[in-house]
């Protein structure tokens, strides 16, 4: 049976409702039989002692429609997963393609880890307390340095940017971090450099973590969020772009192929155009604003929400309204698939 009504079905169900809601046997031909059994099965038709009658199509809509998103939420996460259940294939592959520790190798390794995740760095660059050590693999020279050398460098690539410091952070941050990083980002600031740095909604969910974020865009530091999966990347002043080059955080890579950091920095570039300003996030929402979130979460309709919540559709949608600008979200069915990352009760 398909999802929606059949020609034939809409058909029979119209005419119940021309019959006043009703159908009797007599109103049925042989060939209604099947058509008949469908609509009963679907719940558009309920049997009585004298025939069938109709019921509100809402409810199907209602069911379907559930079906549909908790089917197309299945997908997309299967998709999410699929790059990792396929990490260990590929990285077979490319090592079977490249001279072992050769230039191409070490580049391969630093350019298609960035799927790493987030704790190798703080708010500008300044490696977060309490994240694995991270050494430094060179894309031309292939020289490793230890964890202390490689704070130090990117503390001197932030003492030595003169315009800018792009910035992905995905996941939490550690609060630790981002309080060493403070001091170095506002002297980056007061010499008149642009900080833009992207999160993650579970980022600012913490409030010590927003109230350093207010230190630094008190000072003139920019800060969007992305609810979203996207790459870690640092990026200085268009020349130098640091990167995640292995997928337990153990390595990080220094790249400054101009090439490559102009693609980096364009991939930061349409990131940040597609998240919205930190500024909606700051403010925890309301405690009726976080039910309806994890309603729509569940799959629930906007309809159904308001009654579940006893409220008008009207309210429910002023709130619906309020949680698109705080995720970014386009449509009904993106912002609840965003909250599922935050809700899962």
């Amino acid at each position: 049976m398909t999802d929606e009504p059949g020609p034939a079905e809409r058909a029979l169900y119209l005419a119940a409702v021309r019959g006043g809601g009703r159908l009797r046997p007599e109103d049925l031909a042989p060939a209604d039989r099947p058509t008949l059994a469908a609509l009963v099965a679907r719940g558009l038709l309920t049997p009585t002692a004298t025939g069938w009658t109709a019921a509100s199509p809402r409810a199907l809509g209602d069911r379907i429609g559930l079906e549909l998103r908790t089917r197309a939420v299945r997908l997309l996460r299967h998709a999410e997963r699929l790059p990792g259940t396929l990490g260990p294939l590929s990285r077979a592959y490319d090592e079977a393609r490249s001279p072992v520790g050769g230039p191409s190798a070490a580049g391969s390794r630093a350019v298609g880890s960035r799927t790493a995740g987030s704790r190798a760095v703080g708010s500008a660059g300044t490696p977060a307390t309490g994240s694995p050590a991270v050494a430094l693999g060179g894309t031309v020279d292939g020289t490793v340095l230890g964890a202390a050398e490689v704070r130090g460098r990117v503390s001197e690539l932030v003492s030595e940017c003169r315009e800018e410091v792009l910035a992905a952070q995905p996941g939490p941050r550690p609060l630790e971090g981002l309080r060493m990083a403070l001091a170095q980002d506002l002297s980056l600031l007061r010499r008149g450099c642009s900080l833009r740095t992207l999160y993650q909604p579970v980022t600012l969910a913490d409030a010590a973590v927003r109230s350093q974020v207010v230190l630094r865009t008190g000072q003139g530091a920019q800060v969007r969020v992305l609810a979203e999966p996207y790459e870690r990347v640092l990026v200085f002043d268009r020349a130098v772009a640091v990167i995640p080059a292995a997928e337990d955080l153990s390595r990080a890579a220094f790249l400054t192929d101009p090439t490559t950091v102009a693609y980096l920095a364009a991939q930061f570039e349409r990131d940040w155009a597609r998240a919205t300003p930190a500024g909606r996030h700051l403010d925890p929402p309301s405690v009726t604003t976080v039910r309806i979130g994890r309603l729509l979460a569940r799959g629930l309709t906007q309809r159904a929400v308001a009654t579940r919540l006893g409220v008008s559709e009207r309210t429910v949608a002023a709130h619906i309204s309020r949680l698109r600008d705080r995720y970014g979200a386009h449509t009904l069915f993106h912002l609840g698939w965003r909250l599922r990352g935050e809700h899962h009760d």
